[in-house]
């Protein structure tokens, strides 16, 4: 994994050349949200999170473009306020979390969506299966001093899939027509980012 994340590297820093200057980051699970959301019945959204979140970032902030990730989450930590809809969304209907411990992302590409912007490619792994999506990435802040003399930063990132991609069938059918649990799911992410120190 680390050879495969350090060939992704080399291939950003030819591509990039400011990636020189991009710093390491961790993910600060502590302060970071993952959320989603799905339509119910075709009217309405059931929002959830997941709770535990790791991984890093290679951030350059005078050159977005020059930026890597990849993350970590723990599938069973889905949390959308009911503890029922929670035990099932953790069975094999859905994130069959004993098989499938971890939905992961890696990025493999960067590309400048904006003057402050800008968009992660890369392959999401969820319940044995890969497919490529596109993240997108702003809000990134600039880098602060903390107390214990490390460093800060943050940033949102959106996308969104579909459950059926990755082998997630499980649904019901309406009498009139329609899905009880959509198959479009959008996420949001804001992470926060810790540099040197803590």
């Amino acid at each position: 994994m680390r050879s495969t994340f350090a060939v992704a590297l080399l291939s950003l820093s030819l591509a990039f050349p400011g990636l020189a200057s991009a710093a390491d980051w961790t993910i600060d699970g502590s302060h970071t949200a993952v959320d989603f959301k799905v339509r119910h019945m075709m009217v309405s959204w059931v929002r959830g999170s997941f709770r535990k979140v790791s991984g890093s970032v290679q951030l350059d902030h005078s050159n977005l473009s020059a930026s890597s990730a990849q993350i970590t989450i723990e599938a069973s930590s889905v949390d959308t306020g009911n503890a029922k809809r929670d035990k099932h969304l953790c069975d094999a209907d859905f994130f069959d979390v004993e098989k499938h411990p971890t939905i992961t992302f890696k990025s493999s590409s960067v590309r400048k969506a904006g003057s402050d912007s800008f968009e992660f490619v890369g392959e999401l792994t969820m319940l044995g299966t890969t497919r490529e999506i596109v993240m997108l990435v702003s809000d990134v802040a600039a880098p602060i001093q903390t107390s214990r003399g490390g460093t800060k930063t943050g940033a949102s990132a959106r996308f969104e899939i579909k459950r059926s991609d990755f082998g997630m069938q499980y649904s019901r059918l309406m009498e009139a027509g329609g899905l009880v649990v959509g198959d479009v799911v959008k996420l949001s992410i804001d992470v926060e980012l810790n540099g040197a120190g803590k």
